[in-house]
């Protein structure tokens, strides 16, 4: 059977309607998003990835790059708990680094929203997703970006650090070159350092030129020079941060291995203490734990918004695919939409153009 972009869309209803089996309420989000929302929570790097499309009445707006955010406003306005969401529909992501890649594609997505037991919920979705795809022959990776962020919380750092840490921990690069120099393994810029060293720096800079004021400029730079002032992260918060990030294991030695660094920092015990309710909960939902992957870093450079939970499935063998199938736990994400109001959340999320070329092709 060909692939075509009719039988795509029928595959995308075809999960959608098992997912409506599980107990999802299907929604619909418009396909032109307001584009404010979505810079907001991911800043002008989104603009490198999204359509943007202008309009006199409402402003600036997107083509819809995903479901999760229009389904976490809708929950947050008007859902009751708990809720189970599922919705089919095409997205649409600029590929100038991947042109072979679609830029418009079919998602199918399942969303939990349970403050009973997270742990439970992760599980059910996992599994769900899982049990949707098939019988292909898959590779299952699993993360956790929460033990990353404990870990960042934990350091013995000013707050200024650790937020700008925090902030990076989808960019990958970016993070590890301000934990050198928050360390004292890289030195401060050069253009900054002669900032810092000036008596005056408003007075030697050039003429102002943009949207911030004497006043914002001189904050900037007394915060520079706290940072300046404060002490380097130590070598052994260093090497626990990098003790964690290169855990790749199987989930059980993974949770041991990180059992064994939460006893020189603290501060990820809880987050691996989730973990192990995670492992527990996926076994009884009938997943192998004992030979599914773990990787710290998984999700760093592709899930900006997820906060826990995170997993892919890959074609095995097919490492130019990206992954069939993607999703995670947001929960922060529900406190920034929900103006006050939160709710832990988990969801993933489906390509059925990518299951169907992998079926034809096998």
């Amino acid at each position: 059977m060909a692939v075509t972009r009719s039988t795509i869309r029928d595959e995308a209803l075809r999960l959608r309607a098992l997912f409506e089996a599980a107990g999802a309420q299907v929604m619909d989000p418009p396909v032109l998003q307001p584009a404010g929302i979505l810079l907001d929570l991911y800043g002008e790097d989104i603009r490198a990835r999204a359509y943007v499309t202008s309009d006199a009445v409402r402003g600036e707006q997107m083509l819809r790059p995903d479901f999760t955010v229009p389904v976490v406003q809708t929950h947050m306005a008007h859902g009751a708990e708990p809720a189970r969401y599922t919705y089919a529909g095409e997205v649409f992501r600029r590929q100038e680094d991947f042109p072979d890649r679609d830029n418009e594609y079919f998602q199918t997505g399942y969303e939990v929203f349970d403050r009973a037991d997270p742990a439970a919920a992760d599980a059910e979705v996992f599994a769900l997703i899982r049990e949707a795809l098939g019988d292909l022959p898959l590779r299952a990776a699993t993360g956790d970006i929460g033990i990353l962020a404990a870990a960042v919380e934990g350091l013995e750092t000013t707050s200024a650090r650790k937020a700008a840490l925090r902030r990076h921990i989808w960019r990958p690069r970016r993070f590890r070159a301000l934990l050198d120099r928050y360390a004292g393994r890289a030195p401060v810029p050069e253009t900054r350092s002669a900032l810092l060293a000036s008596a005056d720096p408003l007075a030697d800079c050039a003429p102002l030129i943009g949207l911030r004021d004497r006043t914002e400029i001189a904050a900037r730079v007394e915060a520079l020079r706290a940072d300046a002032a404060a002490p380097p992260i130590s070598e052994n918060e260093v090497a626990l941060l990098d003790a964690i990030l290169s855990v790749r294991e199987t989930l059980p030695f993974a949770l041991e291995h990180l059992r064994d660094i939460s006893v020189d920092m603290p501060a990820i015990a809880p987050a691996v203490a989730r973990l192990e309710a995670r492992v527990d909960a996926l076994a009884a939902r009938g997943i192998p734990v004992d030979t599914l992957e773990f990787e710290a870093s998984f999700g760093r450079t592709s899930m900006e918004y997820y906060d826990g939970f995170v997993f892919g499935f890959y074609a095995a063998g097919r490492s130019d695919l990206p992954p069939l199938a993607t999703g995670g736990r947001y929960d922060a994400l529900t406190r920034v939409l929900g103006q006050g109001a939160e709710i832990p959340a988990v969801g993933g999320v489906i390509r059925p153009g990518l299951l169907l070329g992998l079926r034809t092709a096998s």
